[in-house]
């Protein structure tokens, strides 16, 4: 008999259950003298059986689903300085990096290739490509900040914040780049430092406007703004001047070379965490 899908399977069959539900067999009449049919003594009874030893206790089952349980995602906690015959290396230790920088200064460019000659296992989580992921409904930013813009970064944001918590967790450094303002320290820079943790290491790239204007005009799609916003941009960049946070100028420097002076100043922010 067929069930309908989400309706209580019928119990399993037990013995005195017959097929077509849970009856009781039928059982035999009890005979007993003066009874009628009676021919005889009543059958003898045999010896007590003994106690049935208890089966042994069957072991758990195996998960065969391909669950794997993962540590959980805690906020990442400041490095502890290494001692000092020992310096620094960044290459070779497992960290939570933010780049900070205008559109076009190079976040992804760099973060990419930072991730990829690590020493130790490093992902790039990209706040554009998390952001990217709604299709129907994304709230360009070719056509304006509204509500519905600052939601979807906001949600982004959260998200790559628990993506990186797992993957450190797990023992996999990050690198996140996001276009942070430091005239919104709540929202930006303290959004990031709730999300992931205090030991989160925020480096700023922030190359002259001219560079900024050329690379954002080799752009294309949404991520490719106007020359108006690009400079509107840059200028609020400018606030980080004085914040305490490493500032790169890579605008002499190629994919490369800034990559390898994220490493050096990396190393100084283990030595001694800045504080924000």
């Amino acid at each position: 008999m067929q069930h309908a899908v989400g309706s209580p399977l019928p119990p399993p069959h037990r013995p005195g259950h017959g097929a077509a539900g849970p009856w009781p067999a039928p059982q035999q009449a009890q005979q007993h003298p003066g009874a009628p049919g009676f021919t005889g003594a009543p059958p003898p009874q045999g010896p007590p059986q003994a106690a049935q030893a208890p089966h042994p206790q069957a072991p758990p089952p195996r998960d065969t689903t391909g669950h794997v349980q993962l540590p959980p995602g805690a906020p990442v906690a400041v490095p502890s300085p290494p001692p000092a015959q020992a310096p620094a290396d960044p290459a070779a230790t497992t960290l939570a990096v933010l780049l900070i920088g205008p559109a076009g200064a190079g976040k992804t460019s760099v973060a990419k290739y930072w991730a990829d000659r690590r020493r130790v296992p490093t992902a790039h989580i990209s706040l554009d490509d998390v952001r990217e992921w709604v299709r129907s409904g994304f709230a360009d930013p070719q056509t304006g900040w509204n509500d519905n813009s600052e939601a979807q970064y906001r949600l982004a944001r959260r998200t790559c914040g628990f993506a990186a918590r797992n993957f450190l967790a797990n023992g996999i450094s990050c690198v996140l780049d996001d276009a942070v303002f430091p005239d919104r320290p709540v929202v930006g820079l303290g959004g990031w430092k709730r999300h992931v943790g205090p030991g989160l290491l925020p480096v700023v790239l922030l190359p002259g406007l001219e560079i900024v204007l050329e690379r954002n005009a080799q752009r294309s799609g949404n991520r490719r703004l106007s020359d108006e916003e690009v400079a509107a941009i840059h200028g609020r960049m400018a606030g980080w001047y004085g914040s305490g946070l490493p500032i790169i100028d890579n605008s002499q420097l190629d994919v490369a070379g800034t990559a390898q002076v994220l490493d050096e100043v990396l190393a100084r922010a283990i030595a001694s965490p800045p504080q924000w």
